[in-house]
């Protein structure tokens, strides 16, 4: 990176890989775990001390402020190749595009970060799915699973720091493929049509574990889902338990065989309905946990103590707020870092109405509160 770091990295006795593995476990660590999930694309164009010292993306952010390092492996388990994305009209002020997804959208020209408009699905019925699956899922493919020695090679057993094998999704992207409203029909209309899909997820997962999982040294497997909102998971309770959460085991065993027993899931919104079976499945960690569709972590934390582990949580609203409310909020993360399984940090990507000078009194707050006296 061509900019140092603007803060020294958190003293500590342990290495960043035991710090991780021991906070995930409840057990003792010399101080908190410190890292943060990142920052919308406005903030790398709008925070000055970004553009100041030329900080374009999250990876160069993490370094610029020193933070813990955690590192993933993610095989492709899903479309590959994707759809070709390519604009096919535009309006004043949106064009319409095609994304990788094979879904039309309209996008904001100004290139703003927001949730597109999506006006149809390429894959709808059946028919369209039995086609997308040649044409996108072949199993053999060999550009989706890394080379495990070149893994090894990049990720040696005696690195000081923690890393992840990715599980892809099992409903998540393919919400994104029939969008929100398609998912919802399909879980009626074609059935047995998603609940082939979410077996083709899990295949191409468990085929990558297969190569990977014997060769390579993982501290923890991540996964990404985003299938709740406000008032809860947009697929039924019911479909979870019986169609997600038994992939999930099947990938769980595969993890446990060789050690990983921390699975974290980024799923936004209200998760409480589907947390059980989550926890059933073997996915026992929340990142980065959404305050405000959810509950304050301590509520969960409390509720499943000692099974559920959750990464996350500090709420975004009140990182905007002011000093004054960042403190009144990190005050009350301090009892569950001191239990464990649990390590703080902006509940989702930082926004841009963050004042960057209150982002580092947090940063700098949560050094005063969580790291080495």
């Amino acid at each position: 990176m061509k900019n140092n770091p603007i803060r020294p990295k958190w003293k500590g006795l342990m290495s960043d890989r035991e710090r991780f593995n021991n906070q995930m476990h409840y057990k003792p660590v010399d101080r908190c775990f410190n890292m943060e999930f990142g920052y919308w694309d406005e903030n790398f164009s709008q925070w000055d001390i970004f553009v100041d010292n030329g900080i374009k993306n999250i990876r160069e952010a993490d370094e610029f402020f020193n933070f813990d390092k955690i590192e993933y492996v993610s095989p492709n388990s899903w479309m590959c190749p994707s759809y070709e994305e390519k604009q096919i009209g535009e309006t004043a002020t949106k064009r319409i595009i095609i994304n990788a997804d094979g879904l039309t959208a309209e996008v904001p020209k100004d290139g703003h970060d927001t949730i597109p408009h999506y006006i149809n699905a390429t894959v709808v019925t059946p028919e369209d799915w039995k086609r997308c699956k040649e044409e996108h899922f072949q199993f053999n493919d060999e550009a989706r699973i890394p080379n495990p020695e070149q893994v090894k090679k990049a990720h040696p057993p005696e690195r000081d720091y923690p890393l992840g094998i990715d599980c892809g999704s099992m409903i998540g992207q393919i919400r994104n493929m029939l969008t929100f409203e398609g998912l919802a029909y399909a879980c009626y209309d074609y059935p047995n049509m998603v609940e082939d899909m979410v077996e083709t997820c899990c295949q191409l997962v468990e085929r990558a574990l297969d190569k990977l999982l014997p060769r390579v040294d993982f501290d923890f497997a991540s996964g990404w889902e985003d299938i709740c909102f406000k008032n809860g998971p947009i697929v039924s309770v019911d479909f979870f338990k019986n169609v997600v959460m038994p992939r999930y085991k099947r990938i769980s065993k595969k993890l446990r065989a060789h050690g990983i027993d921390i699975w974290y899931i980024d799923c936004d919104g209200d998760v409480r309905l589907i947390l059980p079976y989550f926890l059933e499945g073997g996915v026992n960690c929340l990142f980065p946990y959404e305050v405000n569709s959810c509950a304050h972590p301590s509520e969960l934390l409390r509720e499943y103590k000692g099974e559920l582990r959750i990464m996350g949580g500090f709420d975004k609203i009140e990182l905007g707020a002011g000093r004054e409310a960042i403190k009144a909020y990190m005050e009350t993360l301090v009892p569950l870092v001191e239990e464990g399984g649990y390590i703080p940090f902006c509940d989702h990507r930082c926004p841009p109405n963050v004042d960057p000078r209150d982002y580092l009194y947090y940063l700098d707050l949560k050094e005063e509160t969580f790291s080495i006296k």
